[in-house]
């Protein structure tokens, strides 16, 4: 049984996000009991009034990344996905998440990492971040309203941060960090980008560290053929190092 939950109701092209439990969710389709779709199973059909069928699906956290309330543009899951590849995050690993935003990354995080704590400057975005947090049912995830530069409680196994960057954020990173435990850094702009190298580098050693540019090109498929749109996905630069 779902119970209380945040689920997605899926049918006929359809998708709702809500929570089930007392009260109907009216659709162009017909009414959907949320009490008696509380009481089904992940993946389990229930029926409209009309008799129009919806699938109950617990979220994943590419749900929560379309669905969960938003205080500004949460990282794209690509460059969460290389975050966490680059860093070969795992269940082992105790995570400092800084720059918590919606959350977003620490919903990805917390489904992959032994714990992770998130710290946001803002008090506002930490309280939203917490409820979505709370919706995907993670008790290894713990938001904490702060600035990352009160955080004391390392070693971490991996430091990523998510936000404005100054020489004093890579620097508290570094102090942080368990040996063999990895840094990384999202940077939207290639100024922010090159403080956050010269740093690392400074700290890490020249040949620890490693900046990519995050991109991503789609598929296009015509009569003609197939190739890569021409719509370049660029996003970001991601910098990872490992602390040796």
């Amino acid at each position: 049984m779902i119970g209380n939950r945040r689920v997605i109701l899926r049918g006929n092209n359809r998708e709702y996000y809500v929570r089930l439990g007392e009260g109907k969710l009216s659709t162009d389709l017909g009414m959907v009991d949320l009490a008696e779709a509380a009481n089904l199973e992940d993946g389990d059909t229930v029926l409209t009034h009309l008799g129009k069928p919806f699938t109950v699906l617990l979220p994943k956290a590419t749900d929560f990344f379309s669905h969960g309330k938003r205080t500004g543009a949460p990282m794209m899951p690509k460059d969460i996905g290389m975050v966490m590849a680059y860093t070969g995050m795992c269940s082992r690993d105790r995570v400092l998440d800084a720059g918590t935003g919606s959350g977003i990354a620490s919903i990805f995080f917390g489904g992959c990492a032994k714990e992770v704590v998130t710290c946001e400057a803002r008090e506002d975005f930490s309280k939203v971040a917490a409820g979505n947090i709370a919706d995907a049912c993670l008790d290894n995830v713990e938001a904490r309203a702060c600035d990352v530069l009160e955080v004391t409680d390392g070693p971490f196994d991996i430091v990523h941060l998510d936000m404005q960057i100054d020489e004093r954020h890579v620097e508290h990173a570094y102090n942080l960090l368990k040996t063999g435990g990895y840094f990384a850094t999202y940077t939207p702009f290639l100024e922010q980008t090159f403080i956050v190298m010269d740093t690392a580098k400074r700290l890490f050693g020249e040949e620890a560290v490693q900046t990519v540019e995050c991109m991503e090109r789609e598929l296009t498929r015509g009569k003609r053929g197939t190739r890569p749109s021409t719509r370049v996905g660029h996003t970001g630069y991601l910098t990872i190092a490992r602390k040796i």
